[in-house]
């Protein structure tokens, strides 16, 4: 079967990776640190896919422009000390390797800055199989479409024959914003009514159901 699309761009932290938990809990314990009023789980997750700065920004709306760097540096000392204990979704590994096989493009386009993605993904061992990667730290933070649209560029897709997918609405208005179409996935940080708002093509529950609905439709 014709594939419809040639450009798949997947989210990083929270579709890919297992990590909405071990940011959450970063972000509270950098709060404590500071002795700032610590957001709700609910609220820390809100935010989660934008670059740094807007995360402790809106997670942390009190702090001042001159905590910032110390919000930062706290922020990164907490994940980091865990972060290797972070695993892949069960079957993403395996999704990731088919469809590279399949001879899809495959890229990442995330809220990590770069330092920290490369992290990841020597860690984690798929670096190879994405032909490309955009960081926040880099690129103006989702929901702006500079991230897809450089990838686009990149590899002369246009926004028709591409896909991202995503856990949080900040994927999916980056979709719209690109002019691309959007998946949404439910095991991240938003929840299923969130998604919904924003019309993604799909809205599917775990690795198993992503890959099925690929296998299907893309």
């Amino acid at each position: 079967m014709a594939k419809k699309f040639d450009l798949l761009v997947f989210d990083w932290d929270g579709t890919l990776l297992d990590s909405i938990g071990a940011i959450v809990n970063a972000v509270k314990a950098s709060c404590r640190d500071l002795g700032q009023p610590e957001p709700s789980d609910k609220q820390a997750r809100q935010v989660i896919g934008l670059g740094l700065v807007d995360v402790l920004s809106h997670s942390v709306p009190g702090l001042s422009e001159d905590q910032f760097p110390q919000m930062v540096e706290r922020y990164r000392f907490h994940y980091l000390s865990n972060d290797h204990e972070l695993n892949l979704f069960e079957g993403a590994t395996e999704l990731i390797a088919k469809l590279h096989s399949e001879g899809f493009l495959l890229a990442v386009a995330t809220g990590k800055s770069r330092n920290g993605l490369n992290r990841a993904l020597m860690h984690c061992g798929l670096g190879h199989y994405f032909s490309a990667t955009r960081c926040a730290d880099e690129c103006f933070s989702k929901p702006h479409p500079q991230m897809l649209e450089e990838l686009m560029d990149e590899f002369s897709v246009p926004p028709e024959r591409t896909l991202m997918i995503g856990d949080t609405t900040h994927d999916l208005q980056m979709a719209i914003n690109a002019g691309t179409s959007g998946l949404a996935v439910t095991y991240g940080a938003h929840s299923a009514d969130a998604l919904d708002s924003l019309k993604p093509l799909a809205r599917l529950d775990s690795i198993s159901e992503l890959t099925e609905w690929l296998d299907t439709h893309a």
